[in-house]
């Protein structure tokens, strides 16, 4: 576990080393007294920097990394209020959705779903998610 404290009290950088690195000038998640503010994360292996192939597997892998993210601070996918799915294909939608509802529970995230034009990496999904501290 590898947490990055700075001198401001008010947040804190969390890094997982079970997620891949920021491919720009952001932070995997920001901590605050509150919440964890977790980027928007790709479906890239963090062992291997592969993306896998389809909406299926690529949602499996963001989902798996965002849960790396989040258990840098003691938290897991029930801590989750805020999701944002972006997609390259809203037609992806319904097979997104099927992985997505394995890994949440109810009372679910409140959650916005968009398309994108595109996303980094030539990824078909990226999901990012607000937690709070229990």
């Amino acid at each position: 576990m590898l947490i990055v404290k700075r001198e401001n009290r008010m947040k804190r950088e969390v890094v997982s080393a079970n997620a891949p690195k920021a491919v720009g000038p952001y932070s995997q998640a920001i901590a605050t007294e509150a919440a964890v503010y977790v980027s928007g994360q790709l479906p890239i292996n963090s062992e291997t920097g592969i993306r896998p192939e389809g909406i299926t597997a690529q949602t499996e892998q963001s989902i798996a990394n965002v849960k790396a993210v989040l258990e840098e601070e003691g938290l897991d996918l029930s801590d989750v209020v805020k999701t944002t799915v972006l997609l390259s294909n809203i037609a992806d939608f319904q097979a997104m959705n099927e992985v997505y509802k394995k890994h949440f529970a109810a009372p679910f995230p409140a959650r916005s779903a968009f398309q994108v034009a595109a996303l980094p990496t030539g990824a078909m999904v990226e999901i990012e998610v607000v937690a709070v501290h229990r």
